[in-house]
């Protein structure tokens, strides 16, 4: 393949990336679910044309996410399955977030690149959050796209960190509970508080009252920027700081490091970019980088990066695990000279892709 042509397939693959949209839109994958079903039955079934269902369903059958049979019927093929809502790890939700408001502001990215502000912003005339705080039905299928993604981690992180030395476990922005309502299963020796926005909060809460863990769990709204519960010994980030700047998310850690007690860890679960990376993982990061920076003005950051931002907020790192899909969960505690150079510079070096060291 020439360059050329390389390049061009480049440039077509936001149409790939619509098509795989529409499917959700459609729901096709559930529909296939069942079994076989020929075009004219599809579309009937998903209020479509005929003729447009069979080459939306031609271009995907090329990219492997269903299968033409004999009898010119379709079948679902396992990535096409990953649509399916019941999927472990489904990616419906995620695909649905960018069939709409999402995925219209990655069409700015070139106003972002100019501008430095993020597309969503220019876009709906609201930030993503406050934007969130109003579309009710945006916000659940935002907390399913979270819960679903962290599916895909979650036994890894329970394989490779140990939480049962940790009685009190705040998530700093739990979202709907997901994860610490998983960890609080986990080790039925630990209570949970999480913070979010009041409606979030309210979410969660009931999560928890549903998997029977209300009594060892609260759940609080309120704005982690101005305040975060004390008395925790892990203080959990899950894909939070990558939704902010440099600035602001100093500004977070020195807010969660106030409210930790002195023997307190941090935990940062997020991705790791790697500068000059060209594996799965690493574009697979690339592309999440430019999804935080066109829609809420973040950023996914390096190994060096992350170990910057915590020494300015007081912060030493004492471990890293490695996950799937370019995730690293990061260790830290809190430096005994908050934005000194020794804390500064003792983080260096240990948040590097591929590098799990312990303690030092």
């Amino acid at each position: 393949m020439t360059e050329s042509v390389q390049i061009r397939q480049l440039v077509f693959g936001q149409l790939l990336s619509r098509a795989v949209c529409t499917a959700a839109e459609l729901g096709l994958s559930d529909l296939l679910a069942a079994g076989p079903l020929s075009v004219s039955e599809l579309a009937a079934r998903a209020g479509a044309d005929p003729r447009r269902l069979a080459q939306l369903m031609r271009a995907l059958t090329t990219h492997q996410l269903y299968t033409a049979r004999d009898d010119g019927a379709y079948e679902l093929a396992p990535l096409g399955a990953a649509l399916c809502a019941g999927a472990p790890g489904s990616a419906l939700p995620t695909a649905l977030l960018a069939a709409g408001e999402i995925g219209a502001a990655w069409t700015g990215m070139a106003e972002t690149v100019r501008t430095g502000a993020p597309a969503f912003d220019r876009r709906l005339g609201v930030d993503f959050f406050t934007h969130l705080g109003r579309d009710q039905r945006l916000r659940a299928l935002f907390d399913r796209s979270q819960t679903h993604d962290q599916e895909l981690e979650i036994d890894r992180l329970l394989a490779e960190v140990d939480f049962s030395g940790y009685r009190r476990i705040v998530d700093v922005g739990g979202g709907d509970g997901a994860l610490l309502a998983r960890l609080l299963s986990e080790y039925p020796g630990a209570e949970g508080v999480l913070l979010d926005s009041p409606k979030v909060a309210a979410t969660a809460s009931a999560r928890m009252r549903a998997a029977g863990l209300a009594e060892r769990c609260t759940t609080l709204g309120g704005d982690f920027f101005a305040e975060v519960p004390g008395g925790g010994d892990l203080y959990v980030l899950r894909q939070i700081l990558h939704d902010w700047d440099d600035e602001r998310g100093v500004e977070l850690l020195r807010v969660c490091r106030r409210a930790m007690p002195r023997e307190a860890r941090l935990m940062i679960i997020e991705r790791v970019v790697e500068d000059g990376g060209t594996g799965q993982d690493a574009r697979f990061a690339a592309l999440m980088d430019l999804y935080m920076m066109t829609v809420l003005g973040g950023e996914e950051r390096s190994g060096r990066e992350f170990g910057d931002l915590l020494g300015k907020a007081g912060f030493t790192v004492r471990k890293v695990h490695r996950l799937p899909t370019a995730v690293a969960v990061i260790e830290a505690v809190a430096t005994p000279s908050p934005g000194g150079v020794r804390g500064h510079a003792a983080v260096h070096g240990q948040v590097v892709p591929g590098d799990p060291r312990g303690e030092r």
